[in-house]
């Protein structure tokens, strides 16, 4: 079932992602091609401000042209270790710090074209500070109650994938 990469050129190199054009050989012989975002990875956390609550930023996506209700979340820098990242990207998007941050589970974003590797993390004891975002970025916090999260995703209230995730998975334990 493995693939043997046999070439690979670089179509686009950007900010965030770089896409590439990969030729592989199939385990029976044939050769194809496979076209890969290749990401650094990203975290996202599930900050708690008490155990009923949720602290979420809502945010307009260009990709789908819609503002989102999502966990706080980022990408990591080259080398940058996840766990440091989350604790970042909690203090830039919300202003809060973690007393707690517990890693929950990994995903892959999109593994049939996208190499990006996600860290789920769960932030308890939050203390309150000052927002850090980047220059372009543009985000309202929200403050949830856990009780109404299942119907917001029914309601597609909530729709991004890995809030939904680290949403489930949080409640779940």
């Amino acid at each position: 079932m493995r693939e043997t990469l046999i070439s690979s050129e670089t179509i686009f190199s950007g900010r965030v992602v770089t896409l590439r054009l990969d030729t592989v050989r199939l385990a029976d012989g044939s050769i194809a091609t496979r076209e890969v975002v290749a990401h650094e990875g990203a975290v996202a956390i599930v900050p708690f401000l008490d155990p009923e609550t949720v602290l979420m930023v809502r945010q307009y996506r260009r990709a789908v042209d819609q503002v989102l209700l999502e966990i706080p979340a980022g990408t990591r820098e080259k080398g940058e270790d996840p766990d440091e990242c989350a604790r970042r990207e909690l203090v830039e998007e919300t202003g809060y710090s973690a007393g707690t941050m517990t890693r929950l589970f990994e995903q892959f974003l999109a593994p049939g074209y996208s190499s990006e590797r996600l860290i789920v993390y769960e932030a308890r004891d939050l203390r309150p500070g000052v927002q850090k975002l980047d220059s372009d970025e543009r985000v309202e916090l929200e403050s949830v109650p856990t009780h109404r999260m299942l119907e917001m995703i029914r309601k597609g209230e909530i729709r991004d994938a890995k809030t939904i995730a680290g949403l489930l998975v949080s409640l779940s334990q």
